[in-house]
């Protein structure tokens, strides 16, 4: 029999069984937040939620309130506090409402949290994720903007407060968990896979004419608009690229991308005599959430299992770079350091706002990028601050915008 619970340190315990841990969740209504909360509800015994943020759903948000009774909680749209106040008014005890991003700020160090998951997307995650670092707590890294714009000032911070940097993707959790046994030096070469996003059958041809609807269509991942994009130019895995140099200190000419229409293999690595590792799995984002929140334990699950035979054929090719430009310049921005990362991500963002809003083409996206980037090496440092990081994210945003209006639509 299960003893009763007792109040140690502000974490719920019990005799026969481990601490809950408390996790704050940035970013709670989104793809990432939503199955983050999924696994929380399917773990109670492992698992508690003490603070939420969210961007503006407040109707998402109310439910999540009140389906988890978070001590604190902030909506990052400040003009939506007294919406959120009178979705949860009949609530009691109720939550620390906070908002803007300095709520968002506040929820991510708050005292009681032990891990923080950061789903939030874009830049936007930065400033937090350093807050809770900075506060000591671990971080379940879903936001991978952290670590390509703010990889200089990041890695500094974890290691000056000791806290766990734990990959929370599909790619860089495949590796991670590669990883594990492995010898210091062991490692020889990363392999990031990657679907091909909405048009890896298409012509290159044919992608001048294509439309906001046509590249949200993924073929195996169901994911925000954002990043659906970032998919269909795989700019998402030159991003990766960037997340993967920092998070596993690994030269870039060490990192290598191959498409693998399937995504049933996650990434691979490679030691130094030629064994290959790989994670395989069906796609779904749970799975290295899980593993994120529990490392390094492995919780029993009742997902539906890979099945190799169903699974069929597993194939693989190299991707078309004529098609796919945003990669090299992923590496290119990799490479030259500094801000340039930062400025290569701000850029991409702020292109694909444009081509969401049909203000811009999809061929747009990369050329503008590549502008703005070019434009960029001129003032860019060796050894920025984060000063100088978000400076260059605000730039880079600008000169978008700017660039912009001078492409025909």
């Amino acid at each position: 029999m299960v003893g009763a619970p007792e109040l140690k340190m502000g974490v719920i315990a019990s005799k026969d069984q481990r601490p809950v841990k408390a996790i704050t969740l940035l970013g709670s209504t989104g793809s990432i937040g939503t199955q983050t909360l999924d696994i929380v509800t399917q773990y109670p015994d492992q698992f508690r939620i003490v603070g939420l943020s969210a961007g503006r759903n407040i109707e998402r948000l109310a439910t999540q309130i009140r389906q988890f009774h978070p001590q604190i909680v902030a909506i990052a749209d400040a003009a939506q506090l007294a919406e959120l106040q009178a979705a949860i008014a009949d609530l009691d005890p109720q939550p620390y409402l906070v908002s803007g991003e300095a709520g968002v700020v506040e929820v991510a160090r708050h005292p009681e949290a032990e891990v923080v998951v950061t789903g939030i997307v874009g830049c936007a995650g930065l400033l937090p994720t350093l807050a809770a670092i900075e506060a000591g707590k671990d971080i379940a890294l879903a936001n991978k903007e952290t670590l390509i714009a703010g990889g200089p000032v990041v890695l500094p911070l974890v290691e000056k407060h000791g806290v766990k940097l734990l990959p929370a993707d599909s790619e860089h959790s495949a590796i991670f968990q590669c990883l594990q046994g492995v010898p210091p030096g062991g490692l020889r070469r990363i392999l990031l896979t990657a679907s091909g996003g909405a048009f890896r059958d298409w012509p290159v041809e044919k992608l001048a004419a294509v439309g906001v609807s046509d590249a949200l269509k993924h073929p195996n991942w169901s994911m925000g608009r954002k990043i659906t994009i970032d998919s269909a130019t795989l700019m998402n895995k030159g991003l990766e690229v960037i997340e993967a140099h920092w998070l596993f200190r690994v030269d870039y000419h060490k990192i290598e991308i191959v498409i693998h229409p399937q995504s049933i293999i996650h990434s691979l690595i490679e030691l130094q005599d030629t064994s290959v590792l790989a994670q395989l799995g069906w796609p779904d984002m749970r799975l290295p959430l899980l593993y994120a929140l529990s490392w390094p334990e492995r919780l029993a699950t009742d997902w539906k299992p890979l099945d190799l035979v169903k699974a069929g054929d597993l194939t693989f090719r190299e991707p078309d770079h004529a098609k796919y430009p945003c990669m090299q310049l992923a590496y290119a921005a990799g490479r030259a350091g500094g801000a340039m990362p930062a400025v290569l991500n701000a850029a991409n963002e702020q292109a694909v706002a444009l081509f969401l809003e049909e203000k811009i083409q999809f061929l747009d996206i990369p050329r503008l990028i590549e502008t703005v980037c070019d434009r960029y090496t001129a003032q860019n440092q060796s050894h920025p601050c984060l000063d100088d990081i978000l400076a260059a994210d605000q730039w880079a945003r600008r000169a978008i915008l700017a660039a912009s209006r001078k492409v025909p639509v």
